[in-house]
């Protein structure tokens, strides 16, 4: 059974058909964005994580129609904020292809709890997988922006 529905996702309304049992992950990529990433698609790699609600939430474990009336962030609304500029002057990256949900996870992180301690910082990166092993450089991008955020 399929239902039309209104997702509001970056700011847009967007208008789109799902089954009751596609995963908002399946509704992203069917939208054209692509930036959160098919990777384990059971919840472990935290490579699809989006924001609902300004929440980390892996979007292969989230159905679509649960969504409804929610605000999603994608990686694809996040425009040169503070934590994708520490990527780039950090490295914090190598593939590429955890980047987003780190970025994702990362922003409301640096958002939600701007007095993160080590700790905190490590929990909630936790939920992310880089198979590159890029954590250092990722751990010190969240750093570098908790610091500017106490200046």
């Amino acid at each position: 059974m399929k239902s039309e529905v209104i997702l509001h996702i970056n700011g847009e309304q967007r208008s789109t058909v799902i089954r009751q049992a596609d995963t908002l992950l399946v509704v992203l990529r069917h939208l054209e964005l692509t930036g959160a990433k098919p990777g384990c698609l059971n919840g472990d790699c935290g490579a699809c994580t989006v924001l609902v609600n300004d929440t980390p939430i892996k979007s292969c474990m989230m159905l679509a129609i649960e969504t409804v009336g929610q605000e999603i962030t994608t990686i694809e609304g996040l425009h040169d904020t503070a934590i994708q500029r520490a990527f780039v002057e950090q490295f914090a990256f190598q593939c590429g292809y955890c980047t987003p949900g780190f970025v994702m996870n990362a922003y409301a992180l640096t958002t939600q709890k701007p007095d993160a301690d080590e700790e905190t910082i490590r929990k909630w990166l936790e939920s992310n997988i880089c198979r590159c092993t890029s954590y250092q450089e990722i751990e010190q991008a969240v750093r570098s922006v908790l610091v500017q955020k106490k200046r």
